[in-house]
């Protein structure tokens, strides 16, 4: 096998798990986990990119179909991604840890939880266009749903990483010391 890209991670053949990055909406699972996969010589895996390949945009399922239609779908592509044999990087839409089926999947892989506050995902939040789940006050919804998932967060979490004032190297950098020594 070759060796990690990056001599500082493990090197791919030595991951036998996936890596699966959670927490809240716009935390950076998606930009985290495609810079730590290429760093790290690893296939990513993002479940909300699938989701818009196979469905189309994510708010367009929301008005058609709802949210519930739009969780079933969410649900099947993560449980396809958790049952691939090939341990790759996985990032997770903020809500797709509440389904059980979810939860139980992710007790065979390493889960992080990129932790954040308001104040960090709202220029974020402000720039990405339309997201259904914060509908119609940003602020208040994405307050109510932290409060709400937090807990669930980081009752899965393995590693939780405190992603507030750190850019994405110095995230990838945390994560790798935590993933290669042990440390918290």
């Amino acid at each position: 096998m070759s060796r990690s890209p990056d001599p500082h991670l493990p090197e791919p053949h030595s991951i036998r798990r996936h890596l699966v990055l959670i927490g809240f909406m716009a935390a950076g699972k998606s930009v985290v986990g495609r810079s730590y996969a290429a760093r790290a010589g690893l296939p990513f895996v993002d479940t909300d990119e699938l989701v818009v390949e196979r469905h189309g945009s994510i708010a367009d399922l929301f008005t058609a179909r709802g949210e519930r239609y739009f969780r079933e779908v969410e649900a099947r592509t993560v449980a396809a991604a958790l049952e691939s044999p090939v341990p790759a990087v996985i990032s997770l839409g903020g809500g797709a840890v509440l389904d059980s089926g979810t939860q139980q999947l992710l007790a065979g892989t390493t889960v992080v939880f990129l932790d954040t506050d308001l104040a960090t995902v709202l220029p974020r939040i402000s720039r990405s266009g339309h997201r259904p789940m914060l509908a119609p006050d940003p602020v208040r919804r994405w307050q109510e749903l932290a409060t709400a998932r937090r807990p669930v967060y980081e009752s899965l979490a393995d590693i939780t990483i405190d992603t507030r004032g750190l850019t994405v190297p110095a995230i990838i950098d945390r994560l790798t010391s935590v993933l290669t020594k042990g440390e918290d």
